[in-house]
């Protein structure tokens, strides 16, 4: 029974981490209804370490992209400074999701918090689709600057608040930045890689490896189905991102929030 539960998780962790909807704020939530036993610890740091199955398909999705080891020099050094223009995107939200890390499982992961963030956001991106005209500037991923990805990164930042979607604060915000939809989203993927990486880390570091051998291949089986999950949501959301805007995902997030009030507070 766990095991199902565990899969259930993966699938809503693989769709909701690269969808413009919250995949925290879904985890959370899904734990309300499909609880895993074991302690609050496991629970908080299953959530954060399965989404390491969503960063090992972009990794396999974007191999020729990422792998630095490229034979060709030019190549090489162009994937060298994309890794660089990535890592330099991290800086805000790494250094903000170690100095509230505490804080954000204490005081944020609430429903309230949750269900604002959702709404705000969701109204946000229907305003920001349907009324801001946005000039693009950047076509291709090698034309974004440093200062193009240290700005992308404060949007990253923001979405150490559960309910406001990593996913979806840095697509648009590389929107207004001035990229096209293809390059935001794919540079959004590309940014997920450390900054994921490192709190599934973090979280590991701060249980101190402490798991049962049952709680380890619970753990790596969600890690699994979340893998096999973004592989397929990634391919669709490129496509979608080309020839759809956010608003419809901005419609849901607004829903969701009212559904969320009325089961929590009635």
């Amino acid at each position: 029974m766990e095991f199902l539960k565990v899969a259930i998780l993966g699938i809503i962790q693989g769709i909701t981490e690269w969808l413009p909807i919250s995949s925290t704020a879904h985890l959370i939530l899904a734990d309300e209804f499909i609880r895993l036993s074991g302690s609050d610890e496991f629970h908080y740091l299953f959530n954060v370490v399965v989404q390491l199955g969503s960063i090992l398909a972009v990794i396999v999705l974007y191999f020729s992209t990422l792998n630095p080891f490229k034979k060709d020099r030019a190549e090489r050094t162009k994937c060298l400074s994309l890794w660089a223009k990535v890592l330099v995107a991290s800086i805000p939200a790494g250094i903000a999701g170690v100095l509230l890390d505490n804080i954000i499982d204490e005081k944020f992961s609430t429903w309230p918090v949750i269900a604002a963030a959702l709404f705000i956001y969701g109204v946000l991106y229907i305003v920001i689709e349907k009324k801001v005209k946005i000039k693009e500037r950047i076509s291709d991923k090698d034309d974004v600057s440093y200062k193009d990805a240290f700005k992308l990164g404060v949007f990253q930042m923001l979405a150490l608040i559960p309910g406001t979607s990593r996913s979806g604060s840095t697509i648009l915000g590389g929107m207004l930045l001035g990229f096209s939809r293809p390059v935001a989203a794919e540079f959004s993927f590309f940014m997920a890689i450390p900054v994921m990486a490192g709190a599934s880390l973090l979280r590991l570091l701060k249980s101190g490896f402490a798991l049962t051998s049952y709680e380890w291949a619970l753990l790596l089986f969600g890690t699994l189905v979340s893998f096999l999950v973004s592989l397929l949501v990634i391919k669709k959301l490129v496509a979608f991102v080309r020839k759809h805007d956010f608003a419809g995902f901005g419609v849901y997030r607004i829903v969701l929030s009212v559904l969320i009030v009325a089961y929590f507070a009635f």
